[in-house]
């Protein structure tokens, strides 16, 4: 079963259907949506900040969501894929956005909707990556531009398929 562990007087709370691995960790101030999924030794750590997760999430194993004290909280929209190894702080990530394995998403970054952050990408703190984007690089710099609907239909089937892979675990 999962770590899920109240801290400083809050618990974390799950909307319906959702599915944790034997190895994730969720504590404190986490709020996930619907159909969301944490994956093997992924780390969800809201002791310090808010953390709010949207419906159909799937953050992948050794993934890590933390943020800093009383300066940024993490939020994750609807239908986000956190590729495994990847590291969100103190970030908001909108809907439908990909973020690749190992990429790193620093304090105050906006990564807006329908938008993909190549593995191994480092966006910078407070850097705005716009709609219908792809980054790469260290630091992530735009390599790509598609039509917002074209490119979320894309990032929309990683998380379609992550809500399928988490039914074989039940």
């Amino acid at each position: 079963m999962a770590i899920i562990k109240s801290l400083r007087g809050f618990t974390p709370e799950f909307g319906k259907n959702c599915f944790f691995t034997e190895t994730s960790v969720i504590v404190g101030d986490v709020k996930l949506g619907d159909n969301c999924s944490i994956w093997y030794n992924a780390i969800i750590r809201g002791d310090v900040n808010s953390i709010r997760i949207g419906n159909g999430a799937n953050i992948q194993d050794g993934a890590i969501i933390h943020c800093n004290y009383k300066d940024s909280v993490s939020i994750i929209g609807d239908n986000v894929s956190i590729g495994h190894n990847a590291i969100v702080h103190g970030a908001t990530i909108e809907e439908g956005v990909l973020i690749g394995m190992g990429a790193i998403i620093m304090d105050h970054a906006i990564v807006k909707r329908n938008s993909i952050i190549a593995a191994g990408a480092l966006v910078t703190k407070h850097q705005v990556i716009e709609s219908g984007t792809v980054y790469a690089g260290l630091p992530a710099r735009q390599i790509k531009a598609y039509d917002p609907e074209q490119l979320g239909r894309m990032t929309n089937r990683y998380a379609e398929n992550y809500k399928m892979y988490k039914e074989w675990y039940k």
